[in-house]
């Protein structure tokens, strides 16, 4: 058994109290603050979200505030997507990439004028990255932490929860749009989004002194559809495709390896950071990439996640990055960065477990549509 010890640096949510009550057995961090990994167990969970609806404290999602005159200036130099087209009250994924065009974070992209934008990021420091390049391109912005806690409702229930709650504007959401509202004096910002492919919206809480209290009113307005206390599920994404900063992809891998191509305008005519390395990878070409990989002979639940992968003949064929048991599938699935000669589909490759040697074959993702 392990413990977390909470002090100033791993911060709390807004929720803390009500996911205690709720039963929360698990925690990891995730940008400094606390996020539940499970309350009833990590296969239950996923059936509620699967099945019905789930209710999340993704605090942890923070969000880095930029705000100025300069402020599309400097976002428009963070992305390598084009978003001129972006328009106040829309979202966009918005990989963030450094000089040699490696992924520091793949946030949702939030513009709320024309001179205020919100970036809800993965498990980095963006806000230091982003303060970095503003000081050295002599920027006029103001770049800062605000008060915004999202809560997600995510599942197929979903939209009748957040409806019932908040009225039947919410089904009129485009993907990634937003909606500021007021709920009862409870100050949010509504988007359709969210960290799981079953469909549903995030509450923006910002004020993180009525945490509980929203809290409780999607707990009373999702009973009808017996909603339970969750957080982001690693057998749904990865059946989904869903890929993890930090686990996934880090600063060494750039967006073509782990298909995020679609997203880098690398030939727009707005300048970004690491134009000239994308512009250069997407002429040459990627030696590696992130690929699903079925290890069809485990049945056991618990090895390990970061697996080196080797080929038949022995040579080394990249890692396993992320692994679950899909109690759909009834078989274990994982992502794995691998060179280019082993991403055909059908390639079979060795894993190397902590529980021995067992065959990886290469699959195509996502795992479930």
């Amino acid at each position: 058994m392990f413990e977390i010890g909470i002090v100033q640096r791993t911060r709390t949510t807004p929720f803390y109290e009500s996911i205690v009550k709720a039963g929360v057995k698990g925690f990891t961090v995730y940008n400094h603050m606390l996020l539940p990994t499970y309350f009833e167990s990590a296969e239950a969970d996923y059936w509620y979200l699967i099945n019905g609806v789930s209710m999340w404290d993704v605090s942890c999602e923070r969000q880095v505030e930029i705000t100025g005159p300069d402020a599309f200036k400097l976002v428009t130099m963070m992305t390598p997507r084009n978003i001129s087209k972006c328009k106040v009250g829309q979202g966009k994924y918005v990989p963030i990439v450094d000089h040699n065009g490696g992924m520091i974070n793949d946030p949702i992209l939030l513009k709320l004028a024309e001179d205020h934008y919100w970036l809800s990021i993965a498990d980095t420091d963006v806000a230091l990255w982003a303060k970095g390049l503003a000081l050295g391109m002599g920027l006029d912005v103001k770049i800062g932490e605000p008060d915004v806690s999202p809560l997600a409702v995510q599942g197929p229930d979903a939209d009748r929860v957040c409806a019932d709650l908040l009225g039947d504007w919410i089904y009129d959401l485009k993907y990634f749009w937003f909606r500021e509202y007021d709920l009862d004096g409870i100050p949010l910002v509504v988007q359709r989004s969210g960290w799981s492919k079953q469909g549903g919206l995030e509450l923006y809480l910002r004020d993180g002194s009525k945490g509980n209290e929203l809290w409780d009113k999607v707990a009373e307005a999702g009973k009808p559809y017996n909603i339970k206390p969750g957080s982001p599920s690693t057998i749904e994404r990865i059946e989904h495709g869903l890929f993890s900063q930090g686990n996934d992809m880090t600063i060494e891998n750039n967006p073509f390896e782990i298909g995020l191509g679609k997203y880098c305008a690398v030939d727009q005519e707005a300048d970004f950071i690491g134009k000239a390395a994308l512009q250069r990878i997407k002429a040459e070409g990627v030696t590696q990439k992130l690929v699903g990989v079925v290890l069809p002979d485990v049945t056991i639940k618990g090895i390990s996640r970061w697996a080196p992968l080797t080929s038949s003949d022995g040579q080394a064929a990249g890692k396993i990055t992320s692994l679950t048991y899909s109690p759909r599938l009834k078989k274990t699935i994982a992502f794995g960065m691998v060179p280019i000669e082993y991403t055909e589909i059908g390639t079979e490759l060795i894993a190397h477990t902590d529980q021995g040697e067992t065959a990886a074959v290469v699959h195509e993702t996502p795992f479930i549509k």
